[in-house]
């Protein structure tokens, strides 16, 4: 084989092994669904910072300064937030960090989802979330590492990609996963049947004569 069948070999290995990574990430993520808490965007929206700029014209409102966002059980925290507003009343919000911070309760489960990266972008329309840049997804012990995380809570939907040669300093590139083993069914605990007694209940003993 030449060398440059040889490199193109490789690459296409590197591929098909980040390929089967990040299906292997799918299947443990979706293994149990990760829906969002629905009520959440039924609930207002609060935010505080340091300070704040709007501009009513653009529909855009900047904070800056130990940011927070809040919506039901929504937390979104980071050092300068930009929230948008479309005409339908929907909200785009980008928050930057080192590193900015998301959690939001799971609908139906106790539990909760957490991501960090140096950029989080949630679109409210369409229950969207993206992390740029050093990201990190943990759900249930299980956890995702890679240059780009991007969430859908509606369709349970992950996509990791690990930026290659384009990683940000301090990355090489690749998508890293821990997934934790899942429990065993513990089989049904088994209730011994008691033997009945000799000479009990209902039978007649051996000895005893019958009567005439």
């Amino acid at each position: 084989m030449t060398p440059a069948a040889q490199r193109g070999a490789g690459s296409m290995r590197r591929r098909l092994s980040t390929a089967l990574a990040v299906t292997l990430i799918f299947s443990a993520f979706a293994a149990g669904p990760a829906r969002a808490e629905k009520a959440d965007r039924e609930k207002p929206i609060n935010i505080e910072a340091d300070r704040v700029t709007v501009d009513d014209a653009k529909q855009i409102a900047t904070f800056i300064g130990r940011v927070v966002l809040t919506q039901g059980t929504l937390v979104i925290r980071g050092d300068r937030m930009e929230v948008r507003q479309d005409n339908q009343g929907f909200k785009q919000g980008t928050t930057w960090g080192d590193l900015a911070y998301f959690k939001q309760k799971r609908d139906g489960y106790d539990e909760y989802i957490e991501g960090w990266a140096e950029r989080i972008e949630y679109d409210s329309r369409s229950d969207k979330m993206e992390m740029f840049d050093r990201a990190l997804m943990k759900k249930s012990g299980d956890e995702v590492r890679g240059q780009y995380i991007s969430y859908n809570a509606n369709t349970e939907f992950f996509q990791v990609t690990g930026g290659g040669t384009k990683a940000a300093a301090g990355s090489d590139g690749r998508v890293y996963a821990v997934i934790q083993p899942k429990p065993k069914d513990k089989p049904d605990a088994v209730t011994p049947v008691p033997s009945k007694p000799a000479g009990g209940a209902g039978t007649t003993p051996a000895s005893q004569p019958a009567q005439r």
